[in-house]
């Protein structure tokens, strides 16, 4: 069996296929030893699950998924690398890799197809920054049939999509993700525990995926709200909805006092409640 926590293993398998890093696929592998279990162990995998895992690599953490699940399907974009994860899986026969951009591939096939024998499904991924918001949000909003996802992003993102709505830190993206699933933060990882070195940290997520919201609302209707609060942060709530859904001040101004809302409240100080209360007064008076 390879030992893909072995720096040296992971430098000779790169040099052995003629590997170079790709910077416009965002590409940092993970060698620091004790990350890939740590992120494996958080994601609470019974025997009997599947693992849907995002851009695998050299399968790093792959392995150590596939040491805890029934099965895992592994999505790499990179051409190059099921080759390389063939030889390095080679152990495993409950791994199956499949060609294709996550961002593009109909998921829920991939899920219905590969894991209808397994009792829960989880999503492990160690993202590229560049696609952080585009995928989780499509890992959510296409409401898929599983339990968890656990992610390895950057550290600022991790921050901002496991803030609090209402505080500062929050942002359209935070009221997405606290809507969809539970969000928390689990550890950070530091720059040196990648292959090349990013100029930031990372830190690994757990989003739990709600059964139902907690809020009643009107879906899209809601989000277009939600974007157009956030789009200007130095705005009131009001001017900043007014403009980007081009509604009258005076409706949205009504609408926030029928919510019990000061009419100069921005969009970061408002809860889950809050914006469910304005969107839904919004809705009904235009």
């Amino acid at each position: 069996m390879h030992n893909l926590s072995d720096i040296k293993e992971i430098k000779y398998i790169l040099e052995k296929f003629g590997f170079s890093f790709s910077k416009s696929l965002g590409q940092n592998f993970i060698v620091n030893p004790g990350i890939c279990p740590k992120i494996a162990e958080s994601a609470e995998i019974g025997e009997r699950d599947g693992v849907l895992e995002i851009g695998p690599g050299i399968g790093v953490l792959t392995s150590e998924l596939a040491k805890k699940a029934a099965k895992v399907v592994a999505i790499e974009l990179d051409k190059r690398l099921p080759e390389i994860l063939k030889y390095t899986l080679e152990d495993f026969n409950n791994v199956k890799i499949i060609g294709a951009d996550a961002l593009k591939i109909d998921l829920r096939a991939v899920i219905d197809e590969n894991f209808s024998d397994c009792e829960d499904v989880h999503i492990c991924a160690n993202i590229p920054y560049y696609i952080t918001s585009p995928l989780i949000m499509k890992l959510l909003e296409d409401k898929l049939p599983v339990k968890d996802i656990t992610v390895m992003v950057q550290k600022e993102a991790a921050d901002r999509l496991c803030a609090e709505v209402g505080t500062r830190a929050s942002g359209a993206i935070t009221v997405a993700v606290n809507y969809f699933a539970v969000a928390q933060k689990l550890f950070t990882v530091s720059r040196g525990s990648f292959m090349p070195s990013p100029k930031v940290d990372s830190a690994v997520i757990k989003l739990t995926v709600r059964d139902n919201p907690d809020i009643a609302v009107d879906e899209e209707f809601f989000f277009k709200m939600v974007k157009a609060a956030f789009s200007k942060r130095r705005k009131t709530a009001v001017n900043a909805i007014s403009t980007g859904m081009n509604i009258p001040k005076e409706q949205v101004a009504s609408a926030l006092e029928e919510s019990g809302l000061e009419c100069n409240v921005r969009a970061e100080t408002m809860n889950m409640n809050e914006l469910a209360a304005l969107c839904g007064n919004l809705q009904r008076l235009l």
